[in-house]
């Protein structure tokens, strides 16, 4: 098969990057590091990790975002479809990713040996994020419309060592997904914002789909669209349904701010996480604006730390 298009693209952008280890070593993490010298930010049990759409416009690159991950120390991440799809060459990775972006121009169907050839470079991708200390638990690479793109979202998750995949809440989508992942045993975490949060005066119709749909539950979106109730009674009710949690700090009004500033109680969150060992991911997702200054990598590491001390 022809990956001219796609090995030049990459070439040119190690070029200027360098390759991964040059950027682990410029990390001071030595090409032997042991596993002490990994990240780790399991505290107390609790798995903190971060989406990575809160480096947006930072790092788009599958190596800028390992390189971002491992300046804040984080060992867990959900990672955004912009850098698993430049890294592997699939259609619609060219380009900067984040919510609400246009959808990608149609691309020619692939063959099955260049479908065979992207699903390698997944697990190349996997391997370099796990020999660095950090699991990809869930993917946000989004959906095509045929069967036949459905069912390779779900086999770029298992290539990449995912538990799930997520998206935006709908029903449609569940209904139509909860086939495939019951088929590979791959879970849909459905993300809600704060007009879609989970239902609580009755068992959630959107879990009725299939046993592998679930919820990415952001839990200051529910705190912000519910006019400030507590998430808490909601992971407690649907606790074997979670997949992963955003974590942002809002104020019942709906503003986002910098961690402990605002009412969501991100920290009571995480306390009873530790309490009941869970064992679902936490996700740090940074959508407060950075302060002058400062940047999204420093940011974020301030909330890993945030995360930190109210676990200790």
């Amino acid at each position: 098969m022809n990956m001219q298009i796609v090995t030049d693209t990459l070439t040119t952008r190690r070029e200027f990057l360098g390759s991964a280890a040059a950027l682990l070593a410029g990390l001071a993490l030595p090409q032997h590091a042991s596993a002490a010298a990994k990240p780790c930010s399991v505290f107390n049990g609790v798995r903190i990790g971060c989406i990575t759409y809160s480096y947006r416009g930072m790092a788009n690159t599958a190596e800028e975002t390992l390189k971002a991950l491992l300046q804040d120390g984080l060992s867990e991440v959900e990672l955004m479809g912009g850098p698993i799809q430049q890294f592997a060459g699939i259609a619609g990775g060219g380009g900067r990713k984040g919510k609400g972006a246009p959808a990608a121009p149609p691309a020619p169907k692939p063959t099955d040996e260049q479908r065979a050839a992207q699903l390698t470079k997944c697990r190349e991708l996997r391997k370099m994020f796990n020999d660095a200390g950090v699991n990809i638990h869930i993917h946000k690479m989004g959906f095509g419309q045929s069967d036949e793109e459905i069912d390779f979202s779900f086999q770029v998750a298992k290539a990449l060592g995912c538990v799930g995949v997520t998206l935006e809440r709908s029903e449609a989508m569940a209904q139509k997904l909860a086939p495939f992942a019951d088929k590979h045993k791959v879970w849909v975490a459905f993300h809600n914002h704060a007009n879609n949060y989970p239902v609580m005066d009755k068992r959630d119709p959107i879990l009725e789909f299939g046993k592998y749909i679930g919820f990415n539950f952001d839990i200051g979106h529910y705190f912000a669209g519910s006019k400030g109730l507590s998430p808490i009674p909601v992971i407690e009710k649907y606790h074997d349904r979670i997949v992963s949690l955003h974590l942002k700090d809002r104020t019942a009004a709906g503003g986002n701010l910098p961690w402990g500033q605002g009412k969501t109680p991100i920290k009571e969150v995480l306390q009873l996480i530790r309490k009941e060992q869970w064992t679902f991911p936490a996700d740090i997702e940074l959508e407060y604006k950075v302060p002058e200054g400062s940047d999204a990598v420093k940011e974020v590491g301030k909330c890993v730390q945030y995360c930190k001390e109210a676990l200790a």
